[in-house]
């Protein structure tokens, strides 16, 4: 029985490879993608969202516009990993979308698909948390919908926007506090911690490009990302972040987690954003979130390739 995902998503490189993996996992089946602004504007990652989908021949899964915005205070900047379109340039060499965007905002649109749902819903949130915020918010009796919040975000030793902070917890704090700390629901973080030693090399780039025109696109989205990478990584590759928790999503269990009580800084000093993990003592109770730490990487990597590698292939 499959389980009924919802992508919240910024598309974003990394983005693209975990849409692309959600669409090629068949223990879950993609009910809707919500977009939130985060690597560059809502406009664009909803564009790219909508590209995306046609690319991966999905266009049948809806697409909401959510957040342009944060909660409480303005994004002080965009990423500049991602390029100036989000996709490093090259959103235009994916197909014209043939759907428009779903006239339904992001949250009516995750309501309807948890309030429809005969079995609890995943939630992969890739991006800020506004989206998923806003939710449990505004529909707080729909929690116990929702099987698990898998969120990519946090570092538990440092960030990549600031010394402190990860970028998706940094462009929306007060989003991540209430759905990391203000909220009884399943959570599993995936932090960059974790994403990082999953990182992929240019070789296996290549690899994945000459499995099929679908990989040879998603591959040539990577040039900006790439050479972002290769400046943190010192060797030639770049990390999936995304993907990396949307493998988590699909196949439970293939990260292992430990459950940790966690808080939000909220402040405006310079560890604004960053995720708070009381390590002292792994939780007992029904509080904290399970934080991914481990995983067999090379086990991974090649988790990842053969789904994208499957796609775009003749049965």
């Amino acid at each position: 029985m499959t389980i009924p995902l919802i992508l919240d998503t910024d598309p974003g490189v990394d983005d693209a490879f975990a849409l692309a993996l959600a669409v090629a996992s068949p223990e879950v089946s993609l009910v809707g993608v919500t977009t939130v602004f985060g690597n560059v504007s809502l406009g664009s990652t909803t564009a790219n969202a909508l590209r995306l989908l046609a690319l991966l021949g999905r266009e049948d899964v809806p697409v909401a516009a959510g957040a342009a915005r944060p909660l409480v205070h303005p994004q002080a900047r965009l990423s500049s990993a991602h390029g100036s379109d989000g996709l490093s340039g090259f959103a235009h060499t994916l197909p014209e979308p043939t759907r428009e965007v779903d006239p339904r905002d992001a949250v009516t649109l995750m309501r309807d698909v948890l309030v429809a749902a005969d079995r609890p819903v995943t939630i992969a949130a890739v991006g800020p948390l506004t989206n998923v915020a806003l939710l449990l918010a505004a529909h707080p009796s729909l929690r116990s919908r929702i099987g698990r919040i898998v969120v990519m975000g946090g570092g538990l030793d440092g960030g990549n926007i600031t010394p402190a902070a990860e970028f998706n917890l940094w462009c929306d704090p007060e989003a991540a506090r209430r759905v990391l700390v203000e909220e009884d629901v399943p959570v599993t973080v995936v932090p960059m911690d974790l994403t990082g030693r999953c990182a992929v090399s240019a070789q296996w780039l290549t690899a994945l490009a000459e499995t099929s025109e679908v990989g040879a696109k998603l591959v040539g989205l990577t040039p900006d990302y790439l050479a972002t990478y290769r400046r943190f990584l010192g060797w030639d590759g770049m990390v999936l972040h995304d993907a990396v928790a949307v493998a988590e999503a699909v196949r439970p269990g293939i990260l292992k987690s430990t459950r940790f009580p966690v808080d939000v800084e909220c402040s405006f000093g310079p560890a604004r954003g960053a995720l708070v993990v009381d390590r002292r003592l792994e939780s007992r109770e029904h509080l904290g979130v399970d934080i991914a730490l481990e995983t067999h990487v090379e086990g991974l990597r090649e988790f990842v390739f053969d789904r994208l590698g499957a796609l775009g292939q003749a049965d």
